[in-house]
C-alpha cells in the first residue's frame, strides 16, 4: 500500500477564506498501519477459541478503531498570509520570528535534550525532520513551537516569505 502523499497541492483558500501558502497533513507512515494490522490481528488470537468468525470480526473492528483514531488525530500544518496554525494551535504571522529546519541527529536534539519544557509541540515519531518557529508575542510565554514535517525546507521558505 502507497503512502499518502503530503505533497498534495496547495488549495486555494484556508478554511477562514485566506489563500493558503504551505499546506501539509502529517499522515501515518506505511510502517505505522503496519503495526495497527498487527496489533488488531491479535483478535484473532483472543477469540479464535470461541470462534474463528468471532477472532477475525475482532480482527476488523480492532483495525477500524486505530485507523479511525489514525486519521482523526493526523495535524495539518497550515501557512496563510495572516496566520499560521499547527495542529490545534494557531498564531498571527506577526508573532512568529525565526524559522529552522532540523534533520537527522540535530532533530532529535531539539525533540530531546535541547528541548524547552515550555515549547508547544506538535510532532509525529514517523517524521524525522522538525522545524522549530520563535514565537516572539510578549504575552505568550511559549518560546517557540517545534513541529514535525516532511517538507520542512517549503515550511521554512512559506514562513520566512513576508
Amino acid at each position: 500500500m502507497p503512502e499518502p502523499s503530503s505533497t498534495a497541492p496547495v488549495p486555494s483558500a484556508s478554511p477562514a477564506g485566506t489563500p493558503a501558502v504551505f499546506r501539509e497533513r502529517l499522515w501515518p507512515n506505511i510502517w505505522i498501519w503496519i503495526i495497527a494490522a498487527g496489533i488488531s490481528g491479535a483478535g484473532i488470537l483472543v477469540f479464535a477459541p470461541i470462534s474463528m468468525a468471532a477472532g477475525y470480526i475482532a480482527a476488523g473492528v480492532l483495525f477500524t478503531i486505530i485507523a479511525a483514531m489514525l486519521l482523526t488525530s493526523t495535524p495539518t500544518i497550515l501557512v496563510t498570509d495572516e496566520s499560521l496554525t499547527v495542529g490545534r494551535a494557531s498564531i498571527e504571522r506577526r508573532y512568529i520570528g525565526g524559522v529552522e529546519a532540523f534533520r537527522g541527529k540535530e532533530a532529535t536534539a531539539q525533540r530531546g535534550t535541547k528541548l524547552n519544557g515550555l515549547a508547544y509541540l506538535c510532532i509525529r515519531g514517523w517524521i524525522d525532520p522538525v522545524v522549530r518557529i520563535d514565537i516572539t508575542d510578549p504575552a505568550d510565554r511559549t518560546p517557540y513551537w517545534l513541529a514535525s514535517s516532511r517538507r520542512p525546507d517549503e515550511l521554512v521558505t512559506a514562513l520566512s516569505a513576508k
